[in-house]
């Protein structure tokens, strides 16, 4: 085996609101790193994902699945007996409707991509007919992203799916993408599909105001698709909320060029 590759397991999550029809739906996966002790998980979190969920099980339990991720990160955080024991045991606090799938192995030589991968693949509706299609969801622009900021250099240099909750309020389900210290300032990058959700880019500007209001010295990147067009009532919406917080707006075909005059500047 290569040295670079890590021998993981995953295990999907799965909501089963009538367990009588035995029908369910993926919402999240789980990839544990067991050598290296490392376990991350990644859960719906967009508006469309939840209200493909609410057309199959029009009485699907949408605040369960909304809290599901902050419930599971705070468990892991309080159990004593480290990731894979807590592993063992989760199938007994989960609720009825949640389950977990038998375990699998996958090799990964990126951690943070196969679980993006995973998410992709097992996870996230399947309804991108062309590349240019799937940039225009997070799960896709975070994919491409990664290859990016993997091809520069700077991906593991780069902490991943940040906690906002101690600026804002414990228990905040929203973690950042990316980020990172430099001389003294935080820096955060998250990705942010232009034409969808709405609702992500009020909250990634709250959040800015939030880390803003409790950081000496911080910066805010958004990834998106593409430059923000003048012609979209909803682009332009985005663009001038962030630009509001001071976020700086950072459209893919420039990442690279970004990634690599920040990895100048983190050395």
């Amino acid at each position: 085996m290569p040295e670079n590759e890590l021998t993981c397991t995953y295990r999907i999550l799965r909501y089963t609101p009538n367990l009588l029809r035995d029908e369910h739906l993926n919402i999240g996966v789980l990839l544990h790193h067991p050598a290296g002790g490392r376990l991350e998980m990644r859960l719906v979190e967009s508006e469309s994902e939840f209200a493909r969920l609410r057309r199959m099980h029009s009485a699907a339990d949408l605040e369960l699945v909304r809290g599901l991720e902050a419930e599971l990160r705070a468990q892991l955080a309080q159990f004593a007996g480290g990731a894979e024991a807590w592993l063992g045991k989760l199938e007994q606090t989960l609720s009825n409707a949640v389950q977990l799938s038998p375990q699998r192995a996958v090799l990964a030589t990126d951690f943070e991509s196969e679980l993006d991968r995973l998410y992709r693949d097992q996870v996230a509706p399947a309804r991108w007919a062309t590349p240019a299609d799937a940039l225009r969801s997070r799960a896709g622009l975070r994919t491409r992203a990664n290859e990016i900021l993997q091809r520069v250099g700077i991906l593991r240099r780069l902490q991943r799916s940040v906690s906002v909750e101690e600026f804002t309020h414990p228990g905040d389900p929203m973690r950042l993408d990316y980020g990172y210290r430099r001389n003294g300032t935080r820096g955060f990058v998250h990705v942010l599909a232009l034409d969808r959700d709405p609702a992500q880019a009020k909250a990634l500007a709250f959040t800015g105001e939030r880390i803003r209001a409790k950081t000496a010295s911080m910066e805010i990147t958004a990834v998106s698709e593409a430059q923000p067009r003048e012609d979209s009532t909803r682009q332009r919406f985005v663009a001038e909320l962030l630009a509001g917080q001071g976020i700086a707006l950072v459209p893919l075909p420039q990442l690279e060029g970004w990634a690599r005059e920040l990895s100048a500047r983190l050395q």
